[in-house]
Formats: structure tokens, sequence, C-alpha cells
């Protein structure tokens, strides 16, 4: 197929790959570019199978879903993956991870363009064979990026403050967490937290999360704060004066000043926080921002995002699947692609 055709005279191109079909990602990526909020400006290509959208479609409308697009109006790379195996999760699983490959292929063409992803599912990928613990690692593996970082980040309707949490590890059993951890990890994070918000803002204030309950309790509750992390904030925060590091920071207080900054605008605020593994960064991200949180992946030569869920295939092919959060990849994948290019 010839990319050249999709080229727009606009700003801004923004790829979309539709994921697993068998989830929700057809059902939300229809219902988000019907919203009024995304603004038509854009050259919006969506990288998937042109049968499934439509077929979306026709089910959406006969269950009465009217807040949808038609994909006669949108622009699709009509992929269609040859499987013989008569397995649907492998097929899914296989379209799904093609679908991404061919839309960072695209992306990488296009200046100024960005990419946000469907939901997939990992053990699909895993029937398929391919064994990638997320797209962020494939990501990561295409661009070859060796610094990346998985961020959180949802912008306030309250107040429009960027509320932003990166993980310093990700897909990775709770018990591995500990013996991931370490300066140089927590070094490189940092400073791909610091380049993502600095934007030409001045008095950063940026927020660790300590691993341990109480942030260790002085060595009673684990060691990790005590032997190295508190001296691995010290010699980052000394060799970047600009920033205020606070922390570590017991978990369970860490965020309590995120829930009031997204709700007052008068509330003291901060730039961003790591979290040292999954689970604690995202619990509190979902708690408080809901569904305006999305996925965006630190350290790739474009700007990636993803809605901050799965799957959901309980409830594929129901029409009450919610879009916001795909709406606000797309709204995100935006505006930080032009902050970018300025």
């Amino acid at each position: 197929m010839n990319h050249q055709k999709y080229k727009s005279n606009r700003k801004i191109k923004v790829v979309i790959s539709v994921g697993d079909e068998s989830g929700i990602g057809p059902e939300i990526i229809l219902k988000a570019l019907h919203s009024k909020e995304i603004t038509k400006n854009i050259d919006i290509l969506i990288v998937g199978s042109k049968i499934n959208l439509e077929s979306t479609y026709k089910k959406l409308k006969f269950l009465g879903v009217n807040n949808i697009v038609d994909p006669k109006n949108l622009n699709i790379y009509d992929m269609k993956i040859p499987c013989e195996v008569n397995n649907q999760r492998l097929k899914n699983g296989n379209a799904s991870f093609y679908y991404l490959k061919k839309s960072i292929e695209i992306v990488q063409q296009f200046p100024d363009s960005a990419l946000v992803t469907g939901p997939i599912c990992k053990k699909s990928w895993e029937i398929a064979g391919h064994n990638y613990s997320g797209q962020t690692e494939v990501l990561a593996e295409s661009c070859k990026s060796n610094n990346v970082g998985m961020l959180f980040t949802a912008k306030s309707p309250y107040t429009g403050w960027r509320f932003n949490t990166l993980l310093a590890t990700t897909h990775i059993p709770i018990c591995e967490v500990p013996k991931k951890l370490n300066t140089n990890l927590i070094y490189s994070k940092l400073d791909l937290l610091l380049k993502f918000c600095k934007k030409d803002k001045k008095n950063l204030v940026l927020k660790v999360a300590g691993l341990n309950p109480h942030a260790g309790e002085e060595g009673m509750l684990g060691d990790e704060e005590k032997n190295w992390l508190n001296k691995t904030i010290i010699n980052w925060n000394e060799k970047n004066k600009q920033v205020k590091v606070i922390g570590p920071i017991a978990p369970d207080t860490c965020w309590s000043s995120s829930a009031k900054a997204w709700r007052e605008k008068e509330a003291e605020k901060h730039d961003g926080i790591l979290a040292m593994y999954h689970d604690q960064g995202l619990i509190p991200m979902k708690v408080i921002a809901q569904n305006y949180s999305v996925n965006t992946t630190l350290g790739l030569p474009f700007v990636r995002t993803s809605p901050d869920h799965g799957t959901a295939f309980d409830i594929a092919g129901k029409g009450f699947a919610q879009s916001k959060s795909m709406e606000e990849a797309i709204k995100s994948a935006i505006e930080l692609t032009l902050i970018k290019s300025v």
C-alpha cells in the first residue's frame, strides 16, 4: 500500500493501531473519533481491518449506539493478516501484533506524527508466538531505544493540571521488583521524567515513592531506602539542582497531594512522581484520574499514547464500553506532539 496517499498538509498526523479486534478497541476508536473534543485539523490513519471496523459499526448501530463515526469517513490502512490455523486467539494476537509493527513503520516516515495504540492481549500475543511483555517493549526494540519509560499522564478537567506518574519497573512479577531496582535505573528514569516535565518550565518538583511500607521505616520494614535509594535521589538531585526532588516518600501518602491538585486550583502542585513498580503507580492514577488517565511511552523518537485499560473481552460488542481514555489518548498525542515540535 502506498503511504504517500495518506500525506497531509496539516500539522499533525495521528496513526491509530486498532489492537486486539476481539476486545473493545474498534468500538472505543469509533466512539472517540466522534467526540467534538477531538480537533478536526489533524490527519488520522487507522491501521487494522476495514471489514472488522465496518462490522463493528453496523453492530453498534443495531444496538442503538449513535455516538460513533462511520468507517466510510475514515482513512484506514486495511491489513489482511494471513493465518491458516483455526484459532481465534492466535489470529487476533497475530493481527494486533502486526497492526502495531505497521503503525510504527508508518509513524517513523512522517515528521510531527504520533502513535495511539488500542489495547492488546499479551496472552494472545504469546499464543501467536510473539513473546513480548507488552507494546512498550516492541516499541523500544523497533525504535532501538535503550532507555524507555512507561508514564501515565492525565490532564485535570477541573484545574488543567497535568498529573504524571512514571514507573521504574513495568510488567514484571512483584517478587522481581527489588531485584530490578538499582541506582542506574533510578537515574535513567528520573532523567526521562525530568525531560518530559521540563518543557521550559521553571521550579520543577518531582517526587519519588519508596519501595517499602513507610519508605522502609529506617530499615525496620525493608532496607532498600536506607542502603541505596536515599543516596541515589540525593546524588541525582546534586546533578540537577534546578529541580526540587522529594523522596523517598511513604507510598501510602505519596499521591495524597495529587488528589488535591487534581480538583483544587489553589492546591500545591507537583510535576511528576516516580513509582517503583506497576501497581504502586497505577492504582492512585486510576483512582484519582479515572478515565482521563493515558499511557505514554517516554524515550521514543515520536509520541506514543494509549488508553489506560485493557481489552475488556467481557463487554466487547455490547455497546457500552467507555471511550474517554481513548479520547484522552488521542488528545494527549496531539498536544504532546505539538509541544515536542515547538
